[in-house]
């Protein structure tokens, strides 16, 4: 076993995001529809320990979900 497969991340895979003032937060309720600032063709981005790593598409069959990576975003150097 390597000692790597103990150290945990913490991954976001990110669809969208959205601006909503909190009075609209707060009426929401079941059911709420949630405009998000992309289309349906564009990528998810993939965020391991709050920084972007990579950018793909969501799959669905069935109940399951998954993302199949399309491209590796290299690290800025700063």
């Amino acid at each position: 076993m390597s000692v790597l497969d103990e150290i945990m991340i913490d991954m976001s895979i990110v669809l969208g995001s959205a601006e909503v003032p909190i009075r609209q937060m707060l009426k929401m309720s079941r059911g709420a529809m949630i405009p998000l600032d992309c289309g349906q063709d564009d990528p998810s981005l993939v965020y391991v320990n709050g920084e972007l790593v990579a950018r793909g598409r969501i799959l669905v069959d069935g109940e399951k979900m998954s993302l199949e990576v399309s491209e590796l975003v290299k690290k800025s150097r700063n």
